[in-house]
């Protein structure tokens, strides 16, 4: 429960922000709550399915704009190769940061 109010509370600062204003909410709301969704348990393909909607400028990485909650705050740990974006493999990390 605390999950789920806590992705509520992320879509609605997200949607306050005006550095996403021209993020689609509806992209947003899906990566909030799949984000929310994430344990240690997830599978790649969640991991993989949050990457897509995380990369809201298709460029096949998650600068620290495009990145929300959990990703954000955890940003530079998961940035394994200090690039200041996040690759797929690198994005998967954030499984053993939930254990």
């Amino acid at each position: 429960m605390k999950k789920v109010v806590a992705s509520f509370a992320l879509i609605a600062a997200l949607a306050s922000c005006n550095s996403v204003k021209n993020v689609d909410t509806s992209t947003a709301s899906q990566a909030a709550s799949l984000l929310g969704s994430l344990s240690s348990n997830s599978t790649v393909q969640q991991v993989t399915s949050l990457f897509s909607l995380l990369d809201t400028d298709n460029s096949e990485s998650i600068s620290s704009t495009e990145a929300i909650g959990s990703v954000s705050e955890n940003f530079d740990t998961l940035d394994t190769d200090s690039d200041s974006s996040l690759n797929l493999t690198e994005l998967q990390g954030i499984l053993a940061l939930l254990k």
